[in-house]
């Protein structure tokens, strides 16, 4: 795994076809800075369950938490798009590509 920006930190597993994707080590180290913030504030909603704070306030911890998680989403959503979807296009495996992220979105919307 390499350090540099501009080469592959990253790689999935090769799916029933033989093909993986890949992701910049900047994007990677995007996403997981994200969510460790993310795992901080549910950590802290966690302790605030536990003293007993007002609902109210937790709630609005959970809403916090929820948009951090829809931002990362949309990050990753982002990032397969403009380099998994215009790797298979370029590739010729448009079509399954496709249908994998129609799948994951039904899942993710559901």
């Amino acid at each position: 795994m390499s350090t540099t920006s501009d080469t592959i930190a990253h790689s999935h597993p090769p799916d029933a076809h033989g093909t993986g994707h890949t992701h910049s080590a900047e994007s990677l180290k995007r996403i997981v800075n994200r969510l460790s913030r993310i795992e901080g504030h549910v950590r802290g909603l966690k302790t605030m369950v536990h003293e007993g704070r007002p609902c109210p306030d937790v709630l609005v911890q959970i809403a916090a938490v929820r948009g951090a998680l829809d931002r990362v989403a949309r990050l990753i959503l982002d990032e397969h798009i403009s380099e998994c979807i215009s790797r298979a296009a370029t590739e010729g495996n448009i079509e399954e590509e496709l249908t994998e992220l129609k799948a994951a979105l039904d899942r993710f919307f559901d």
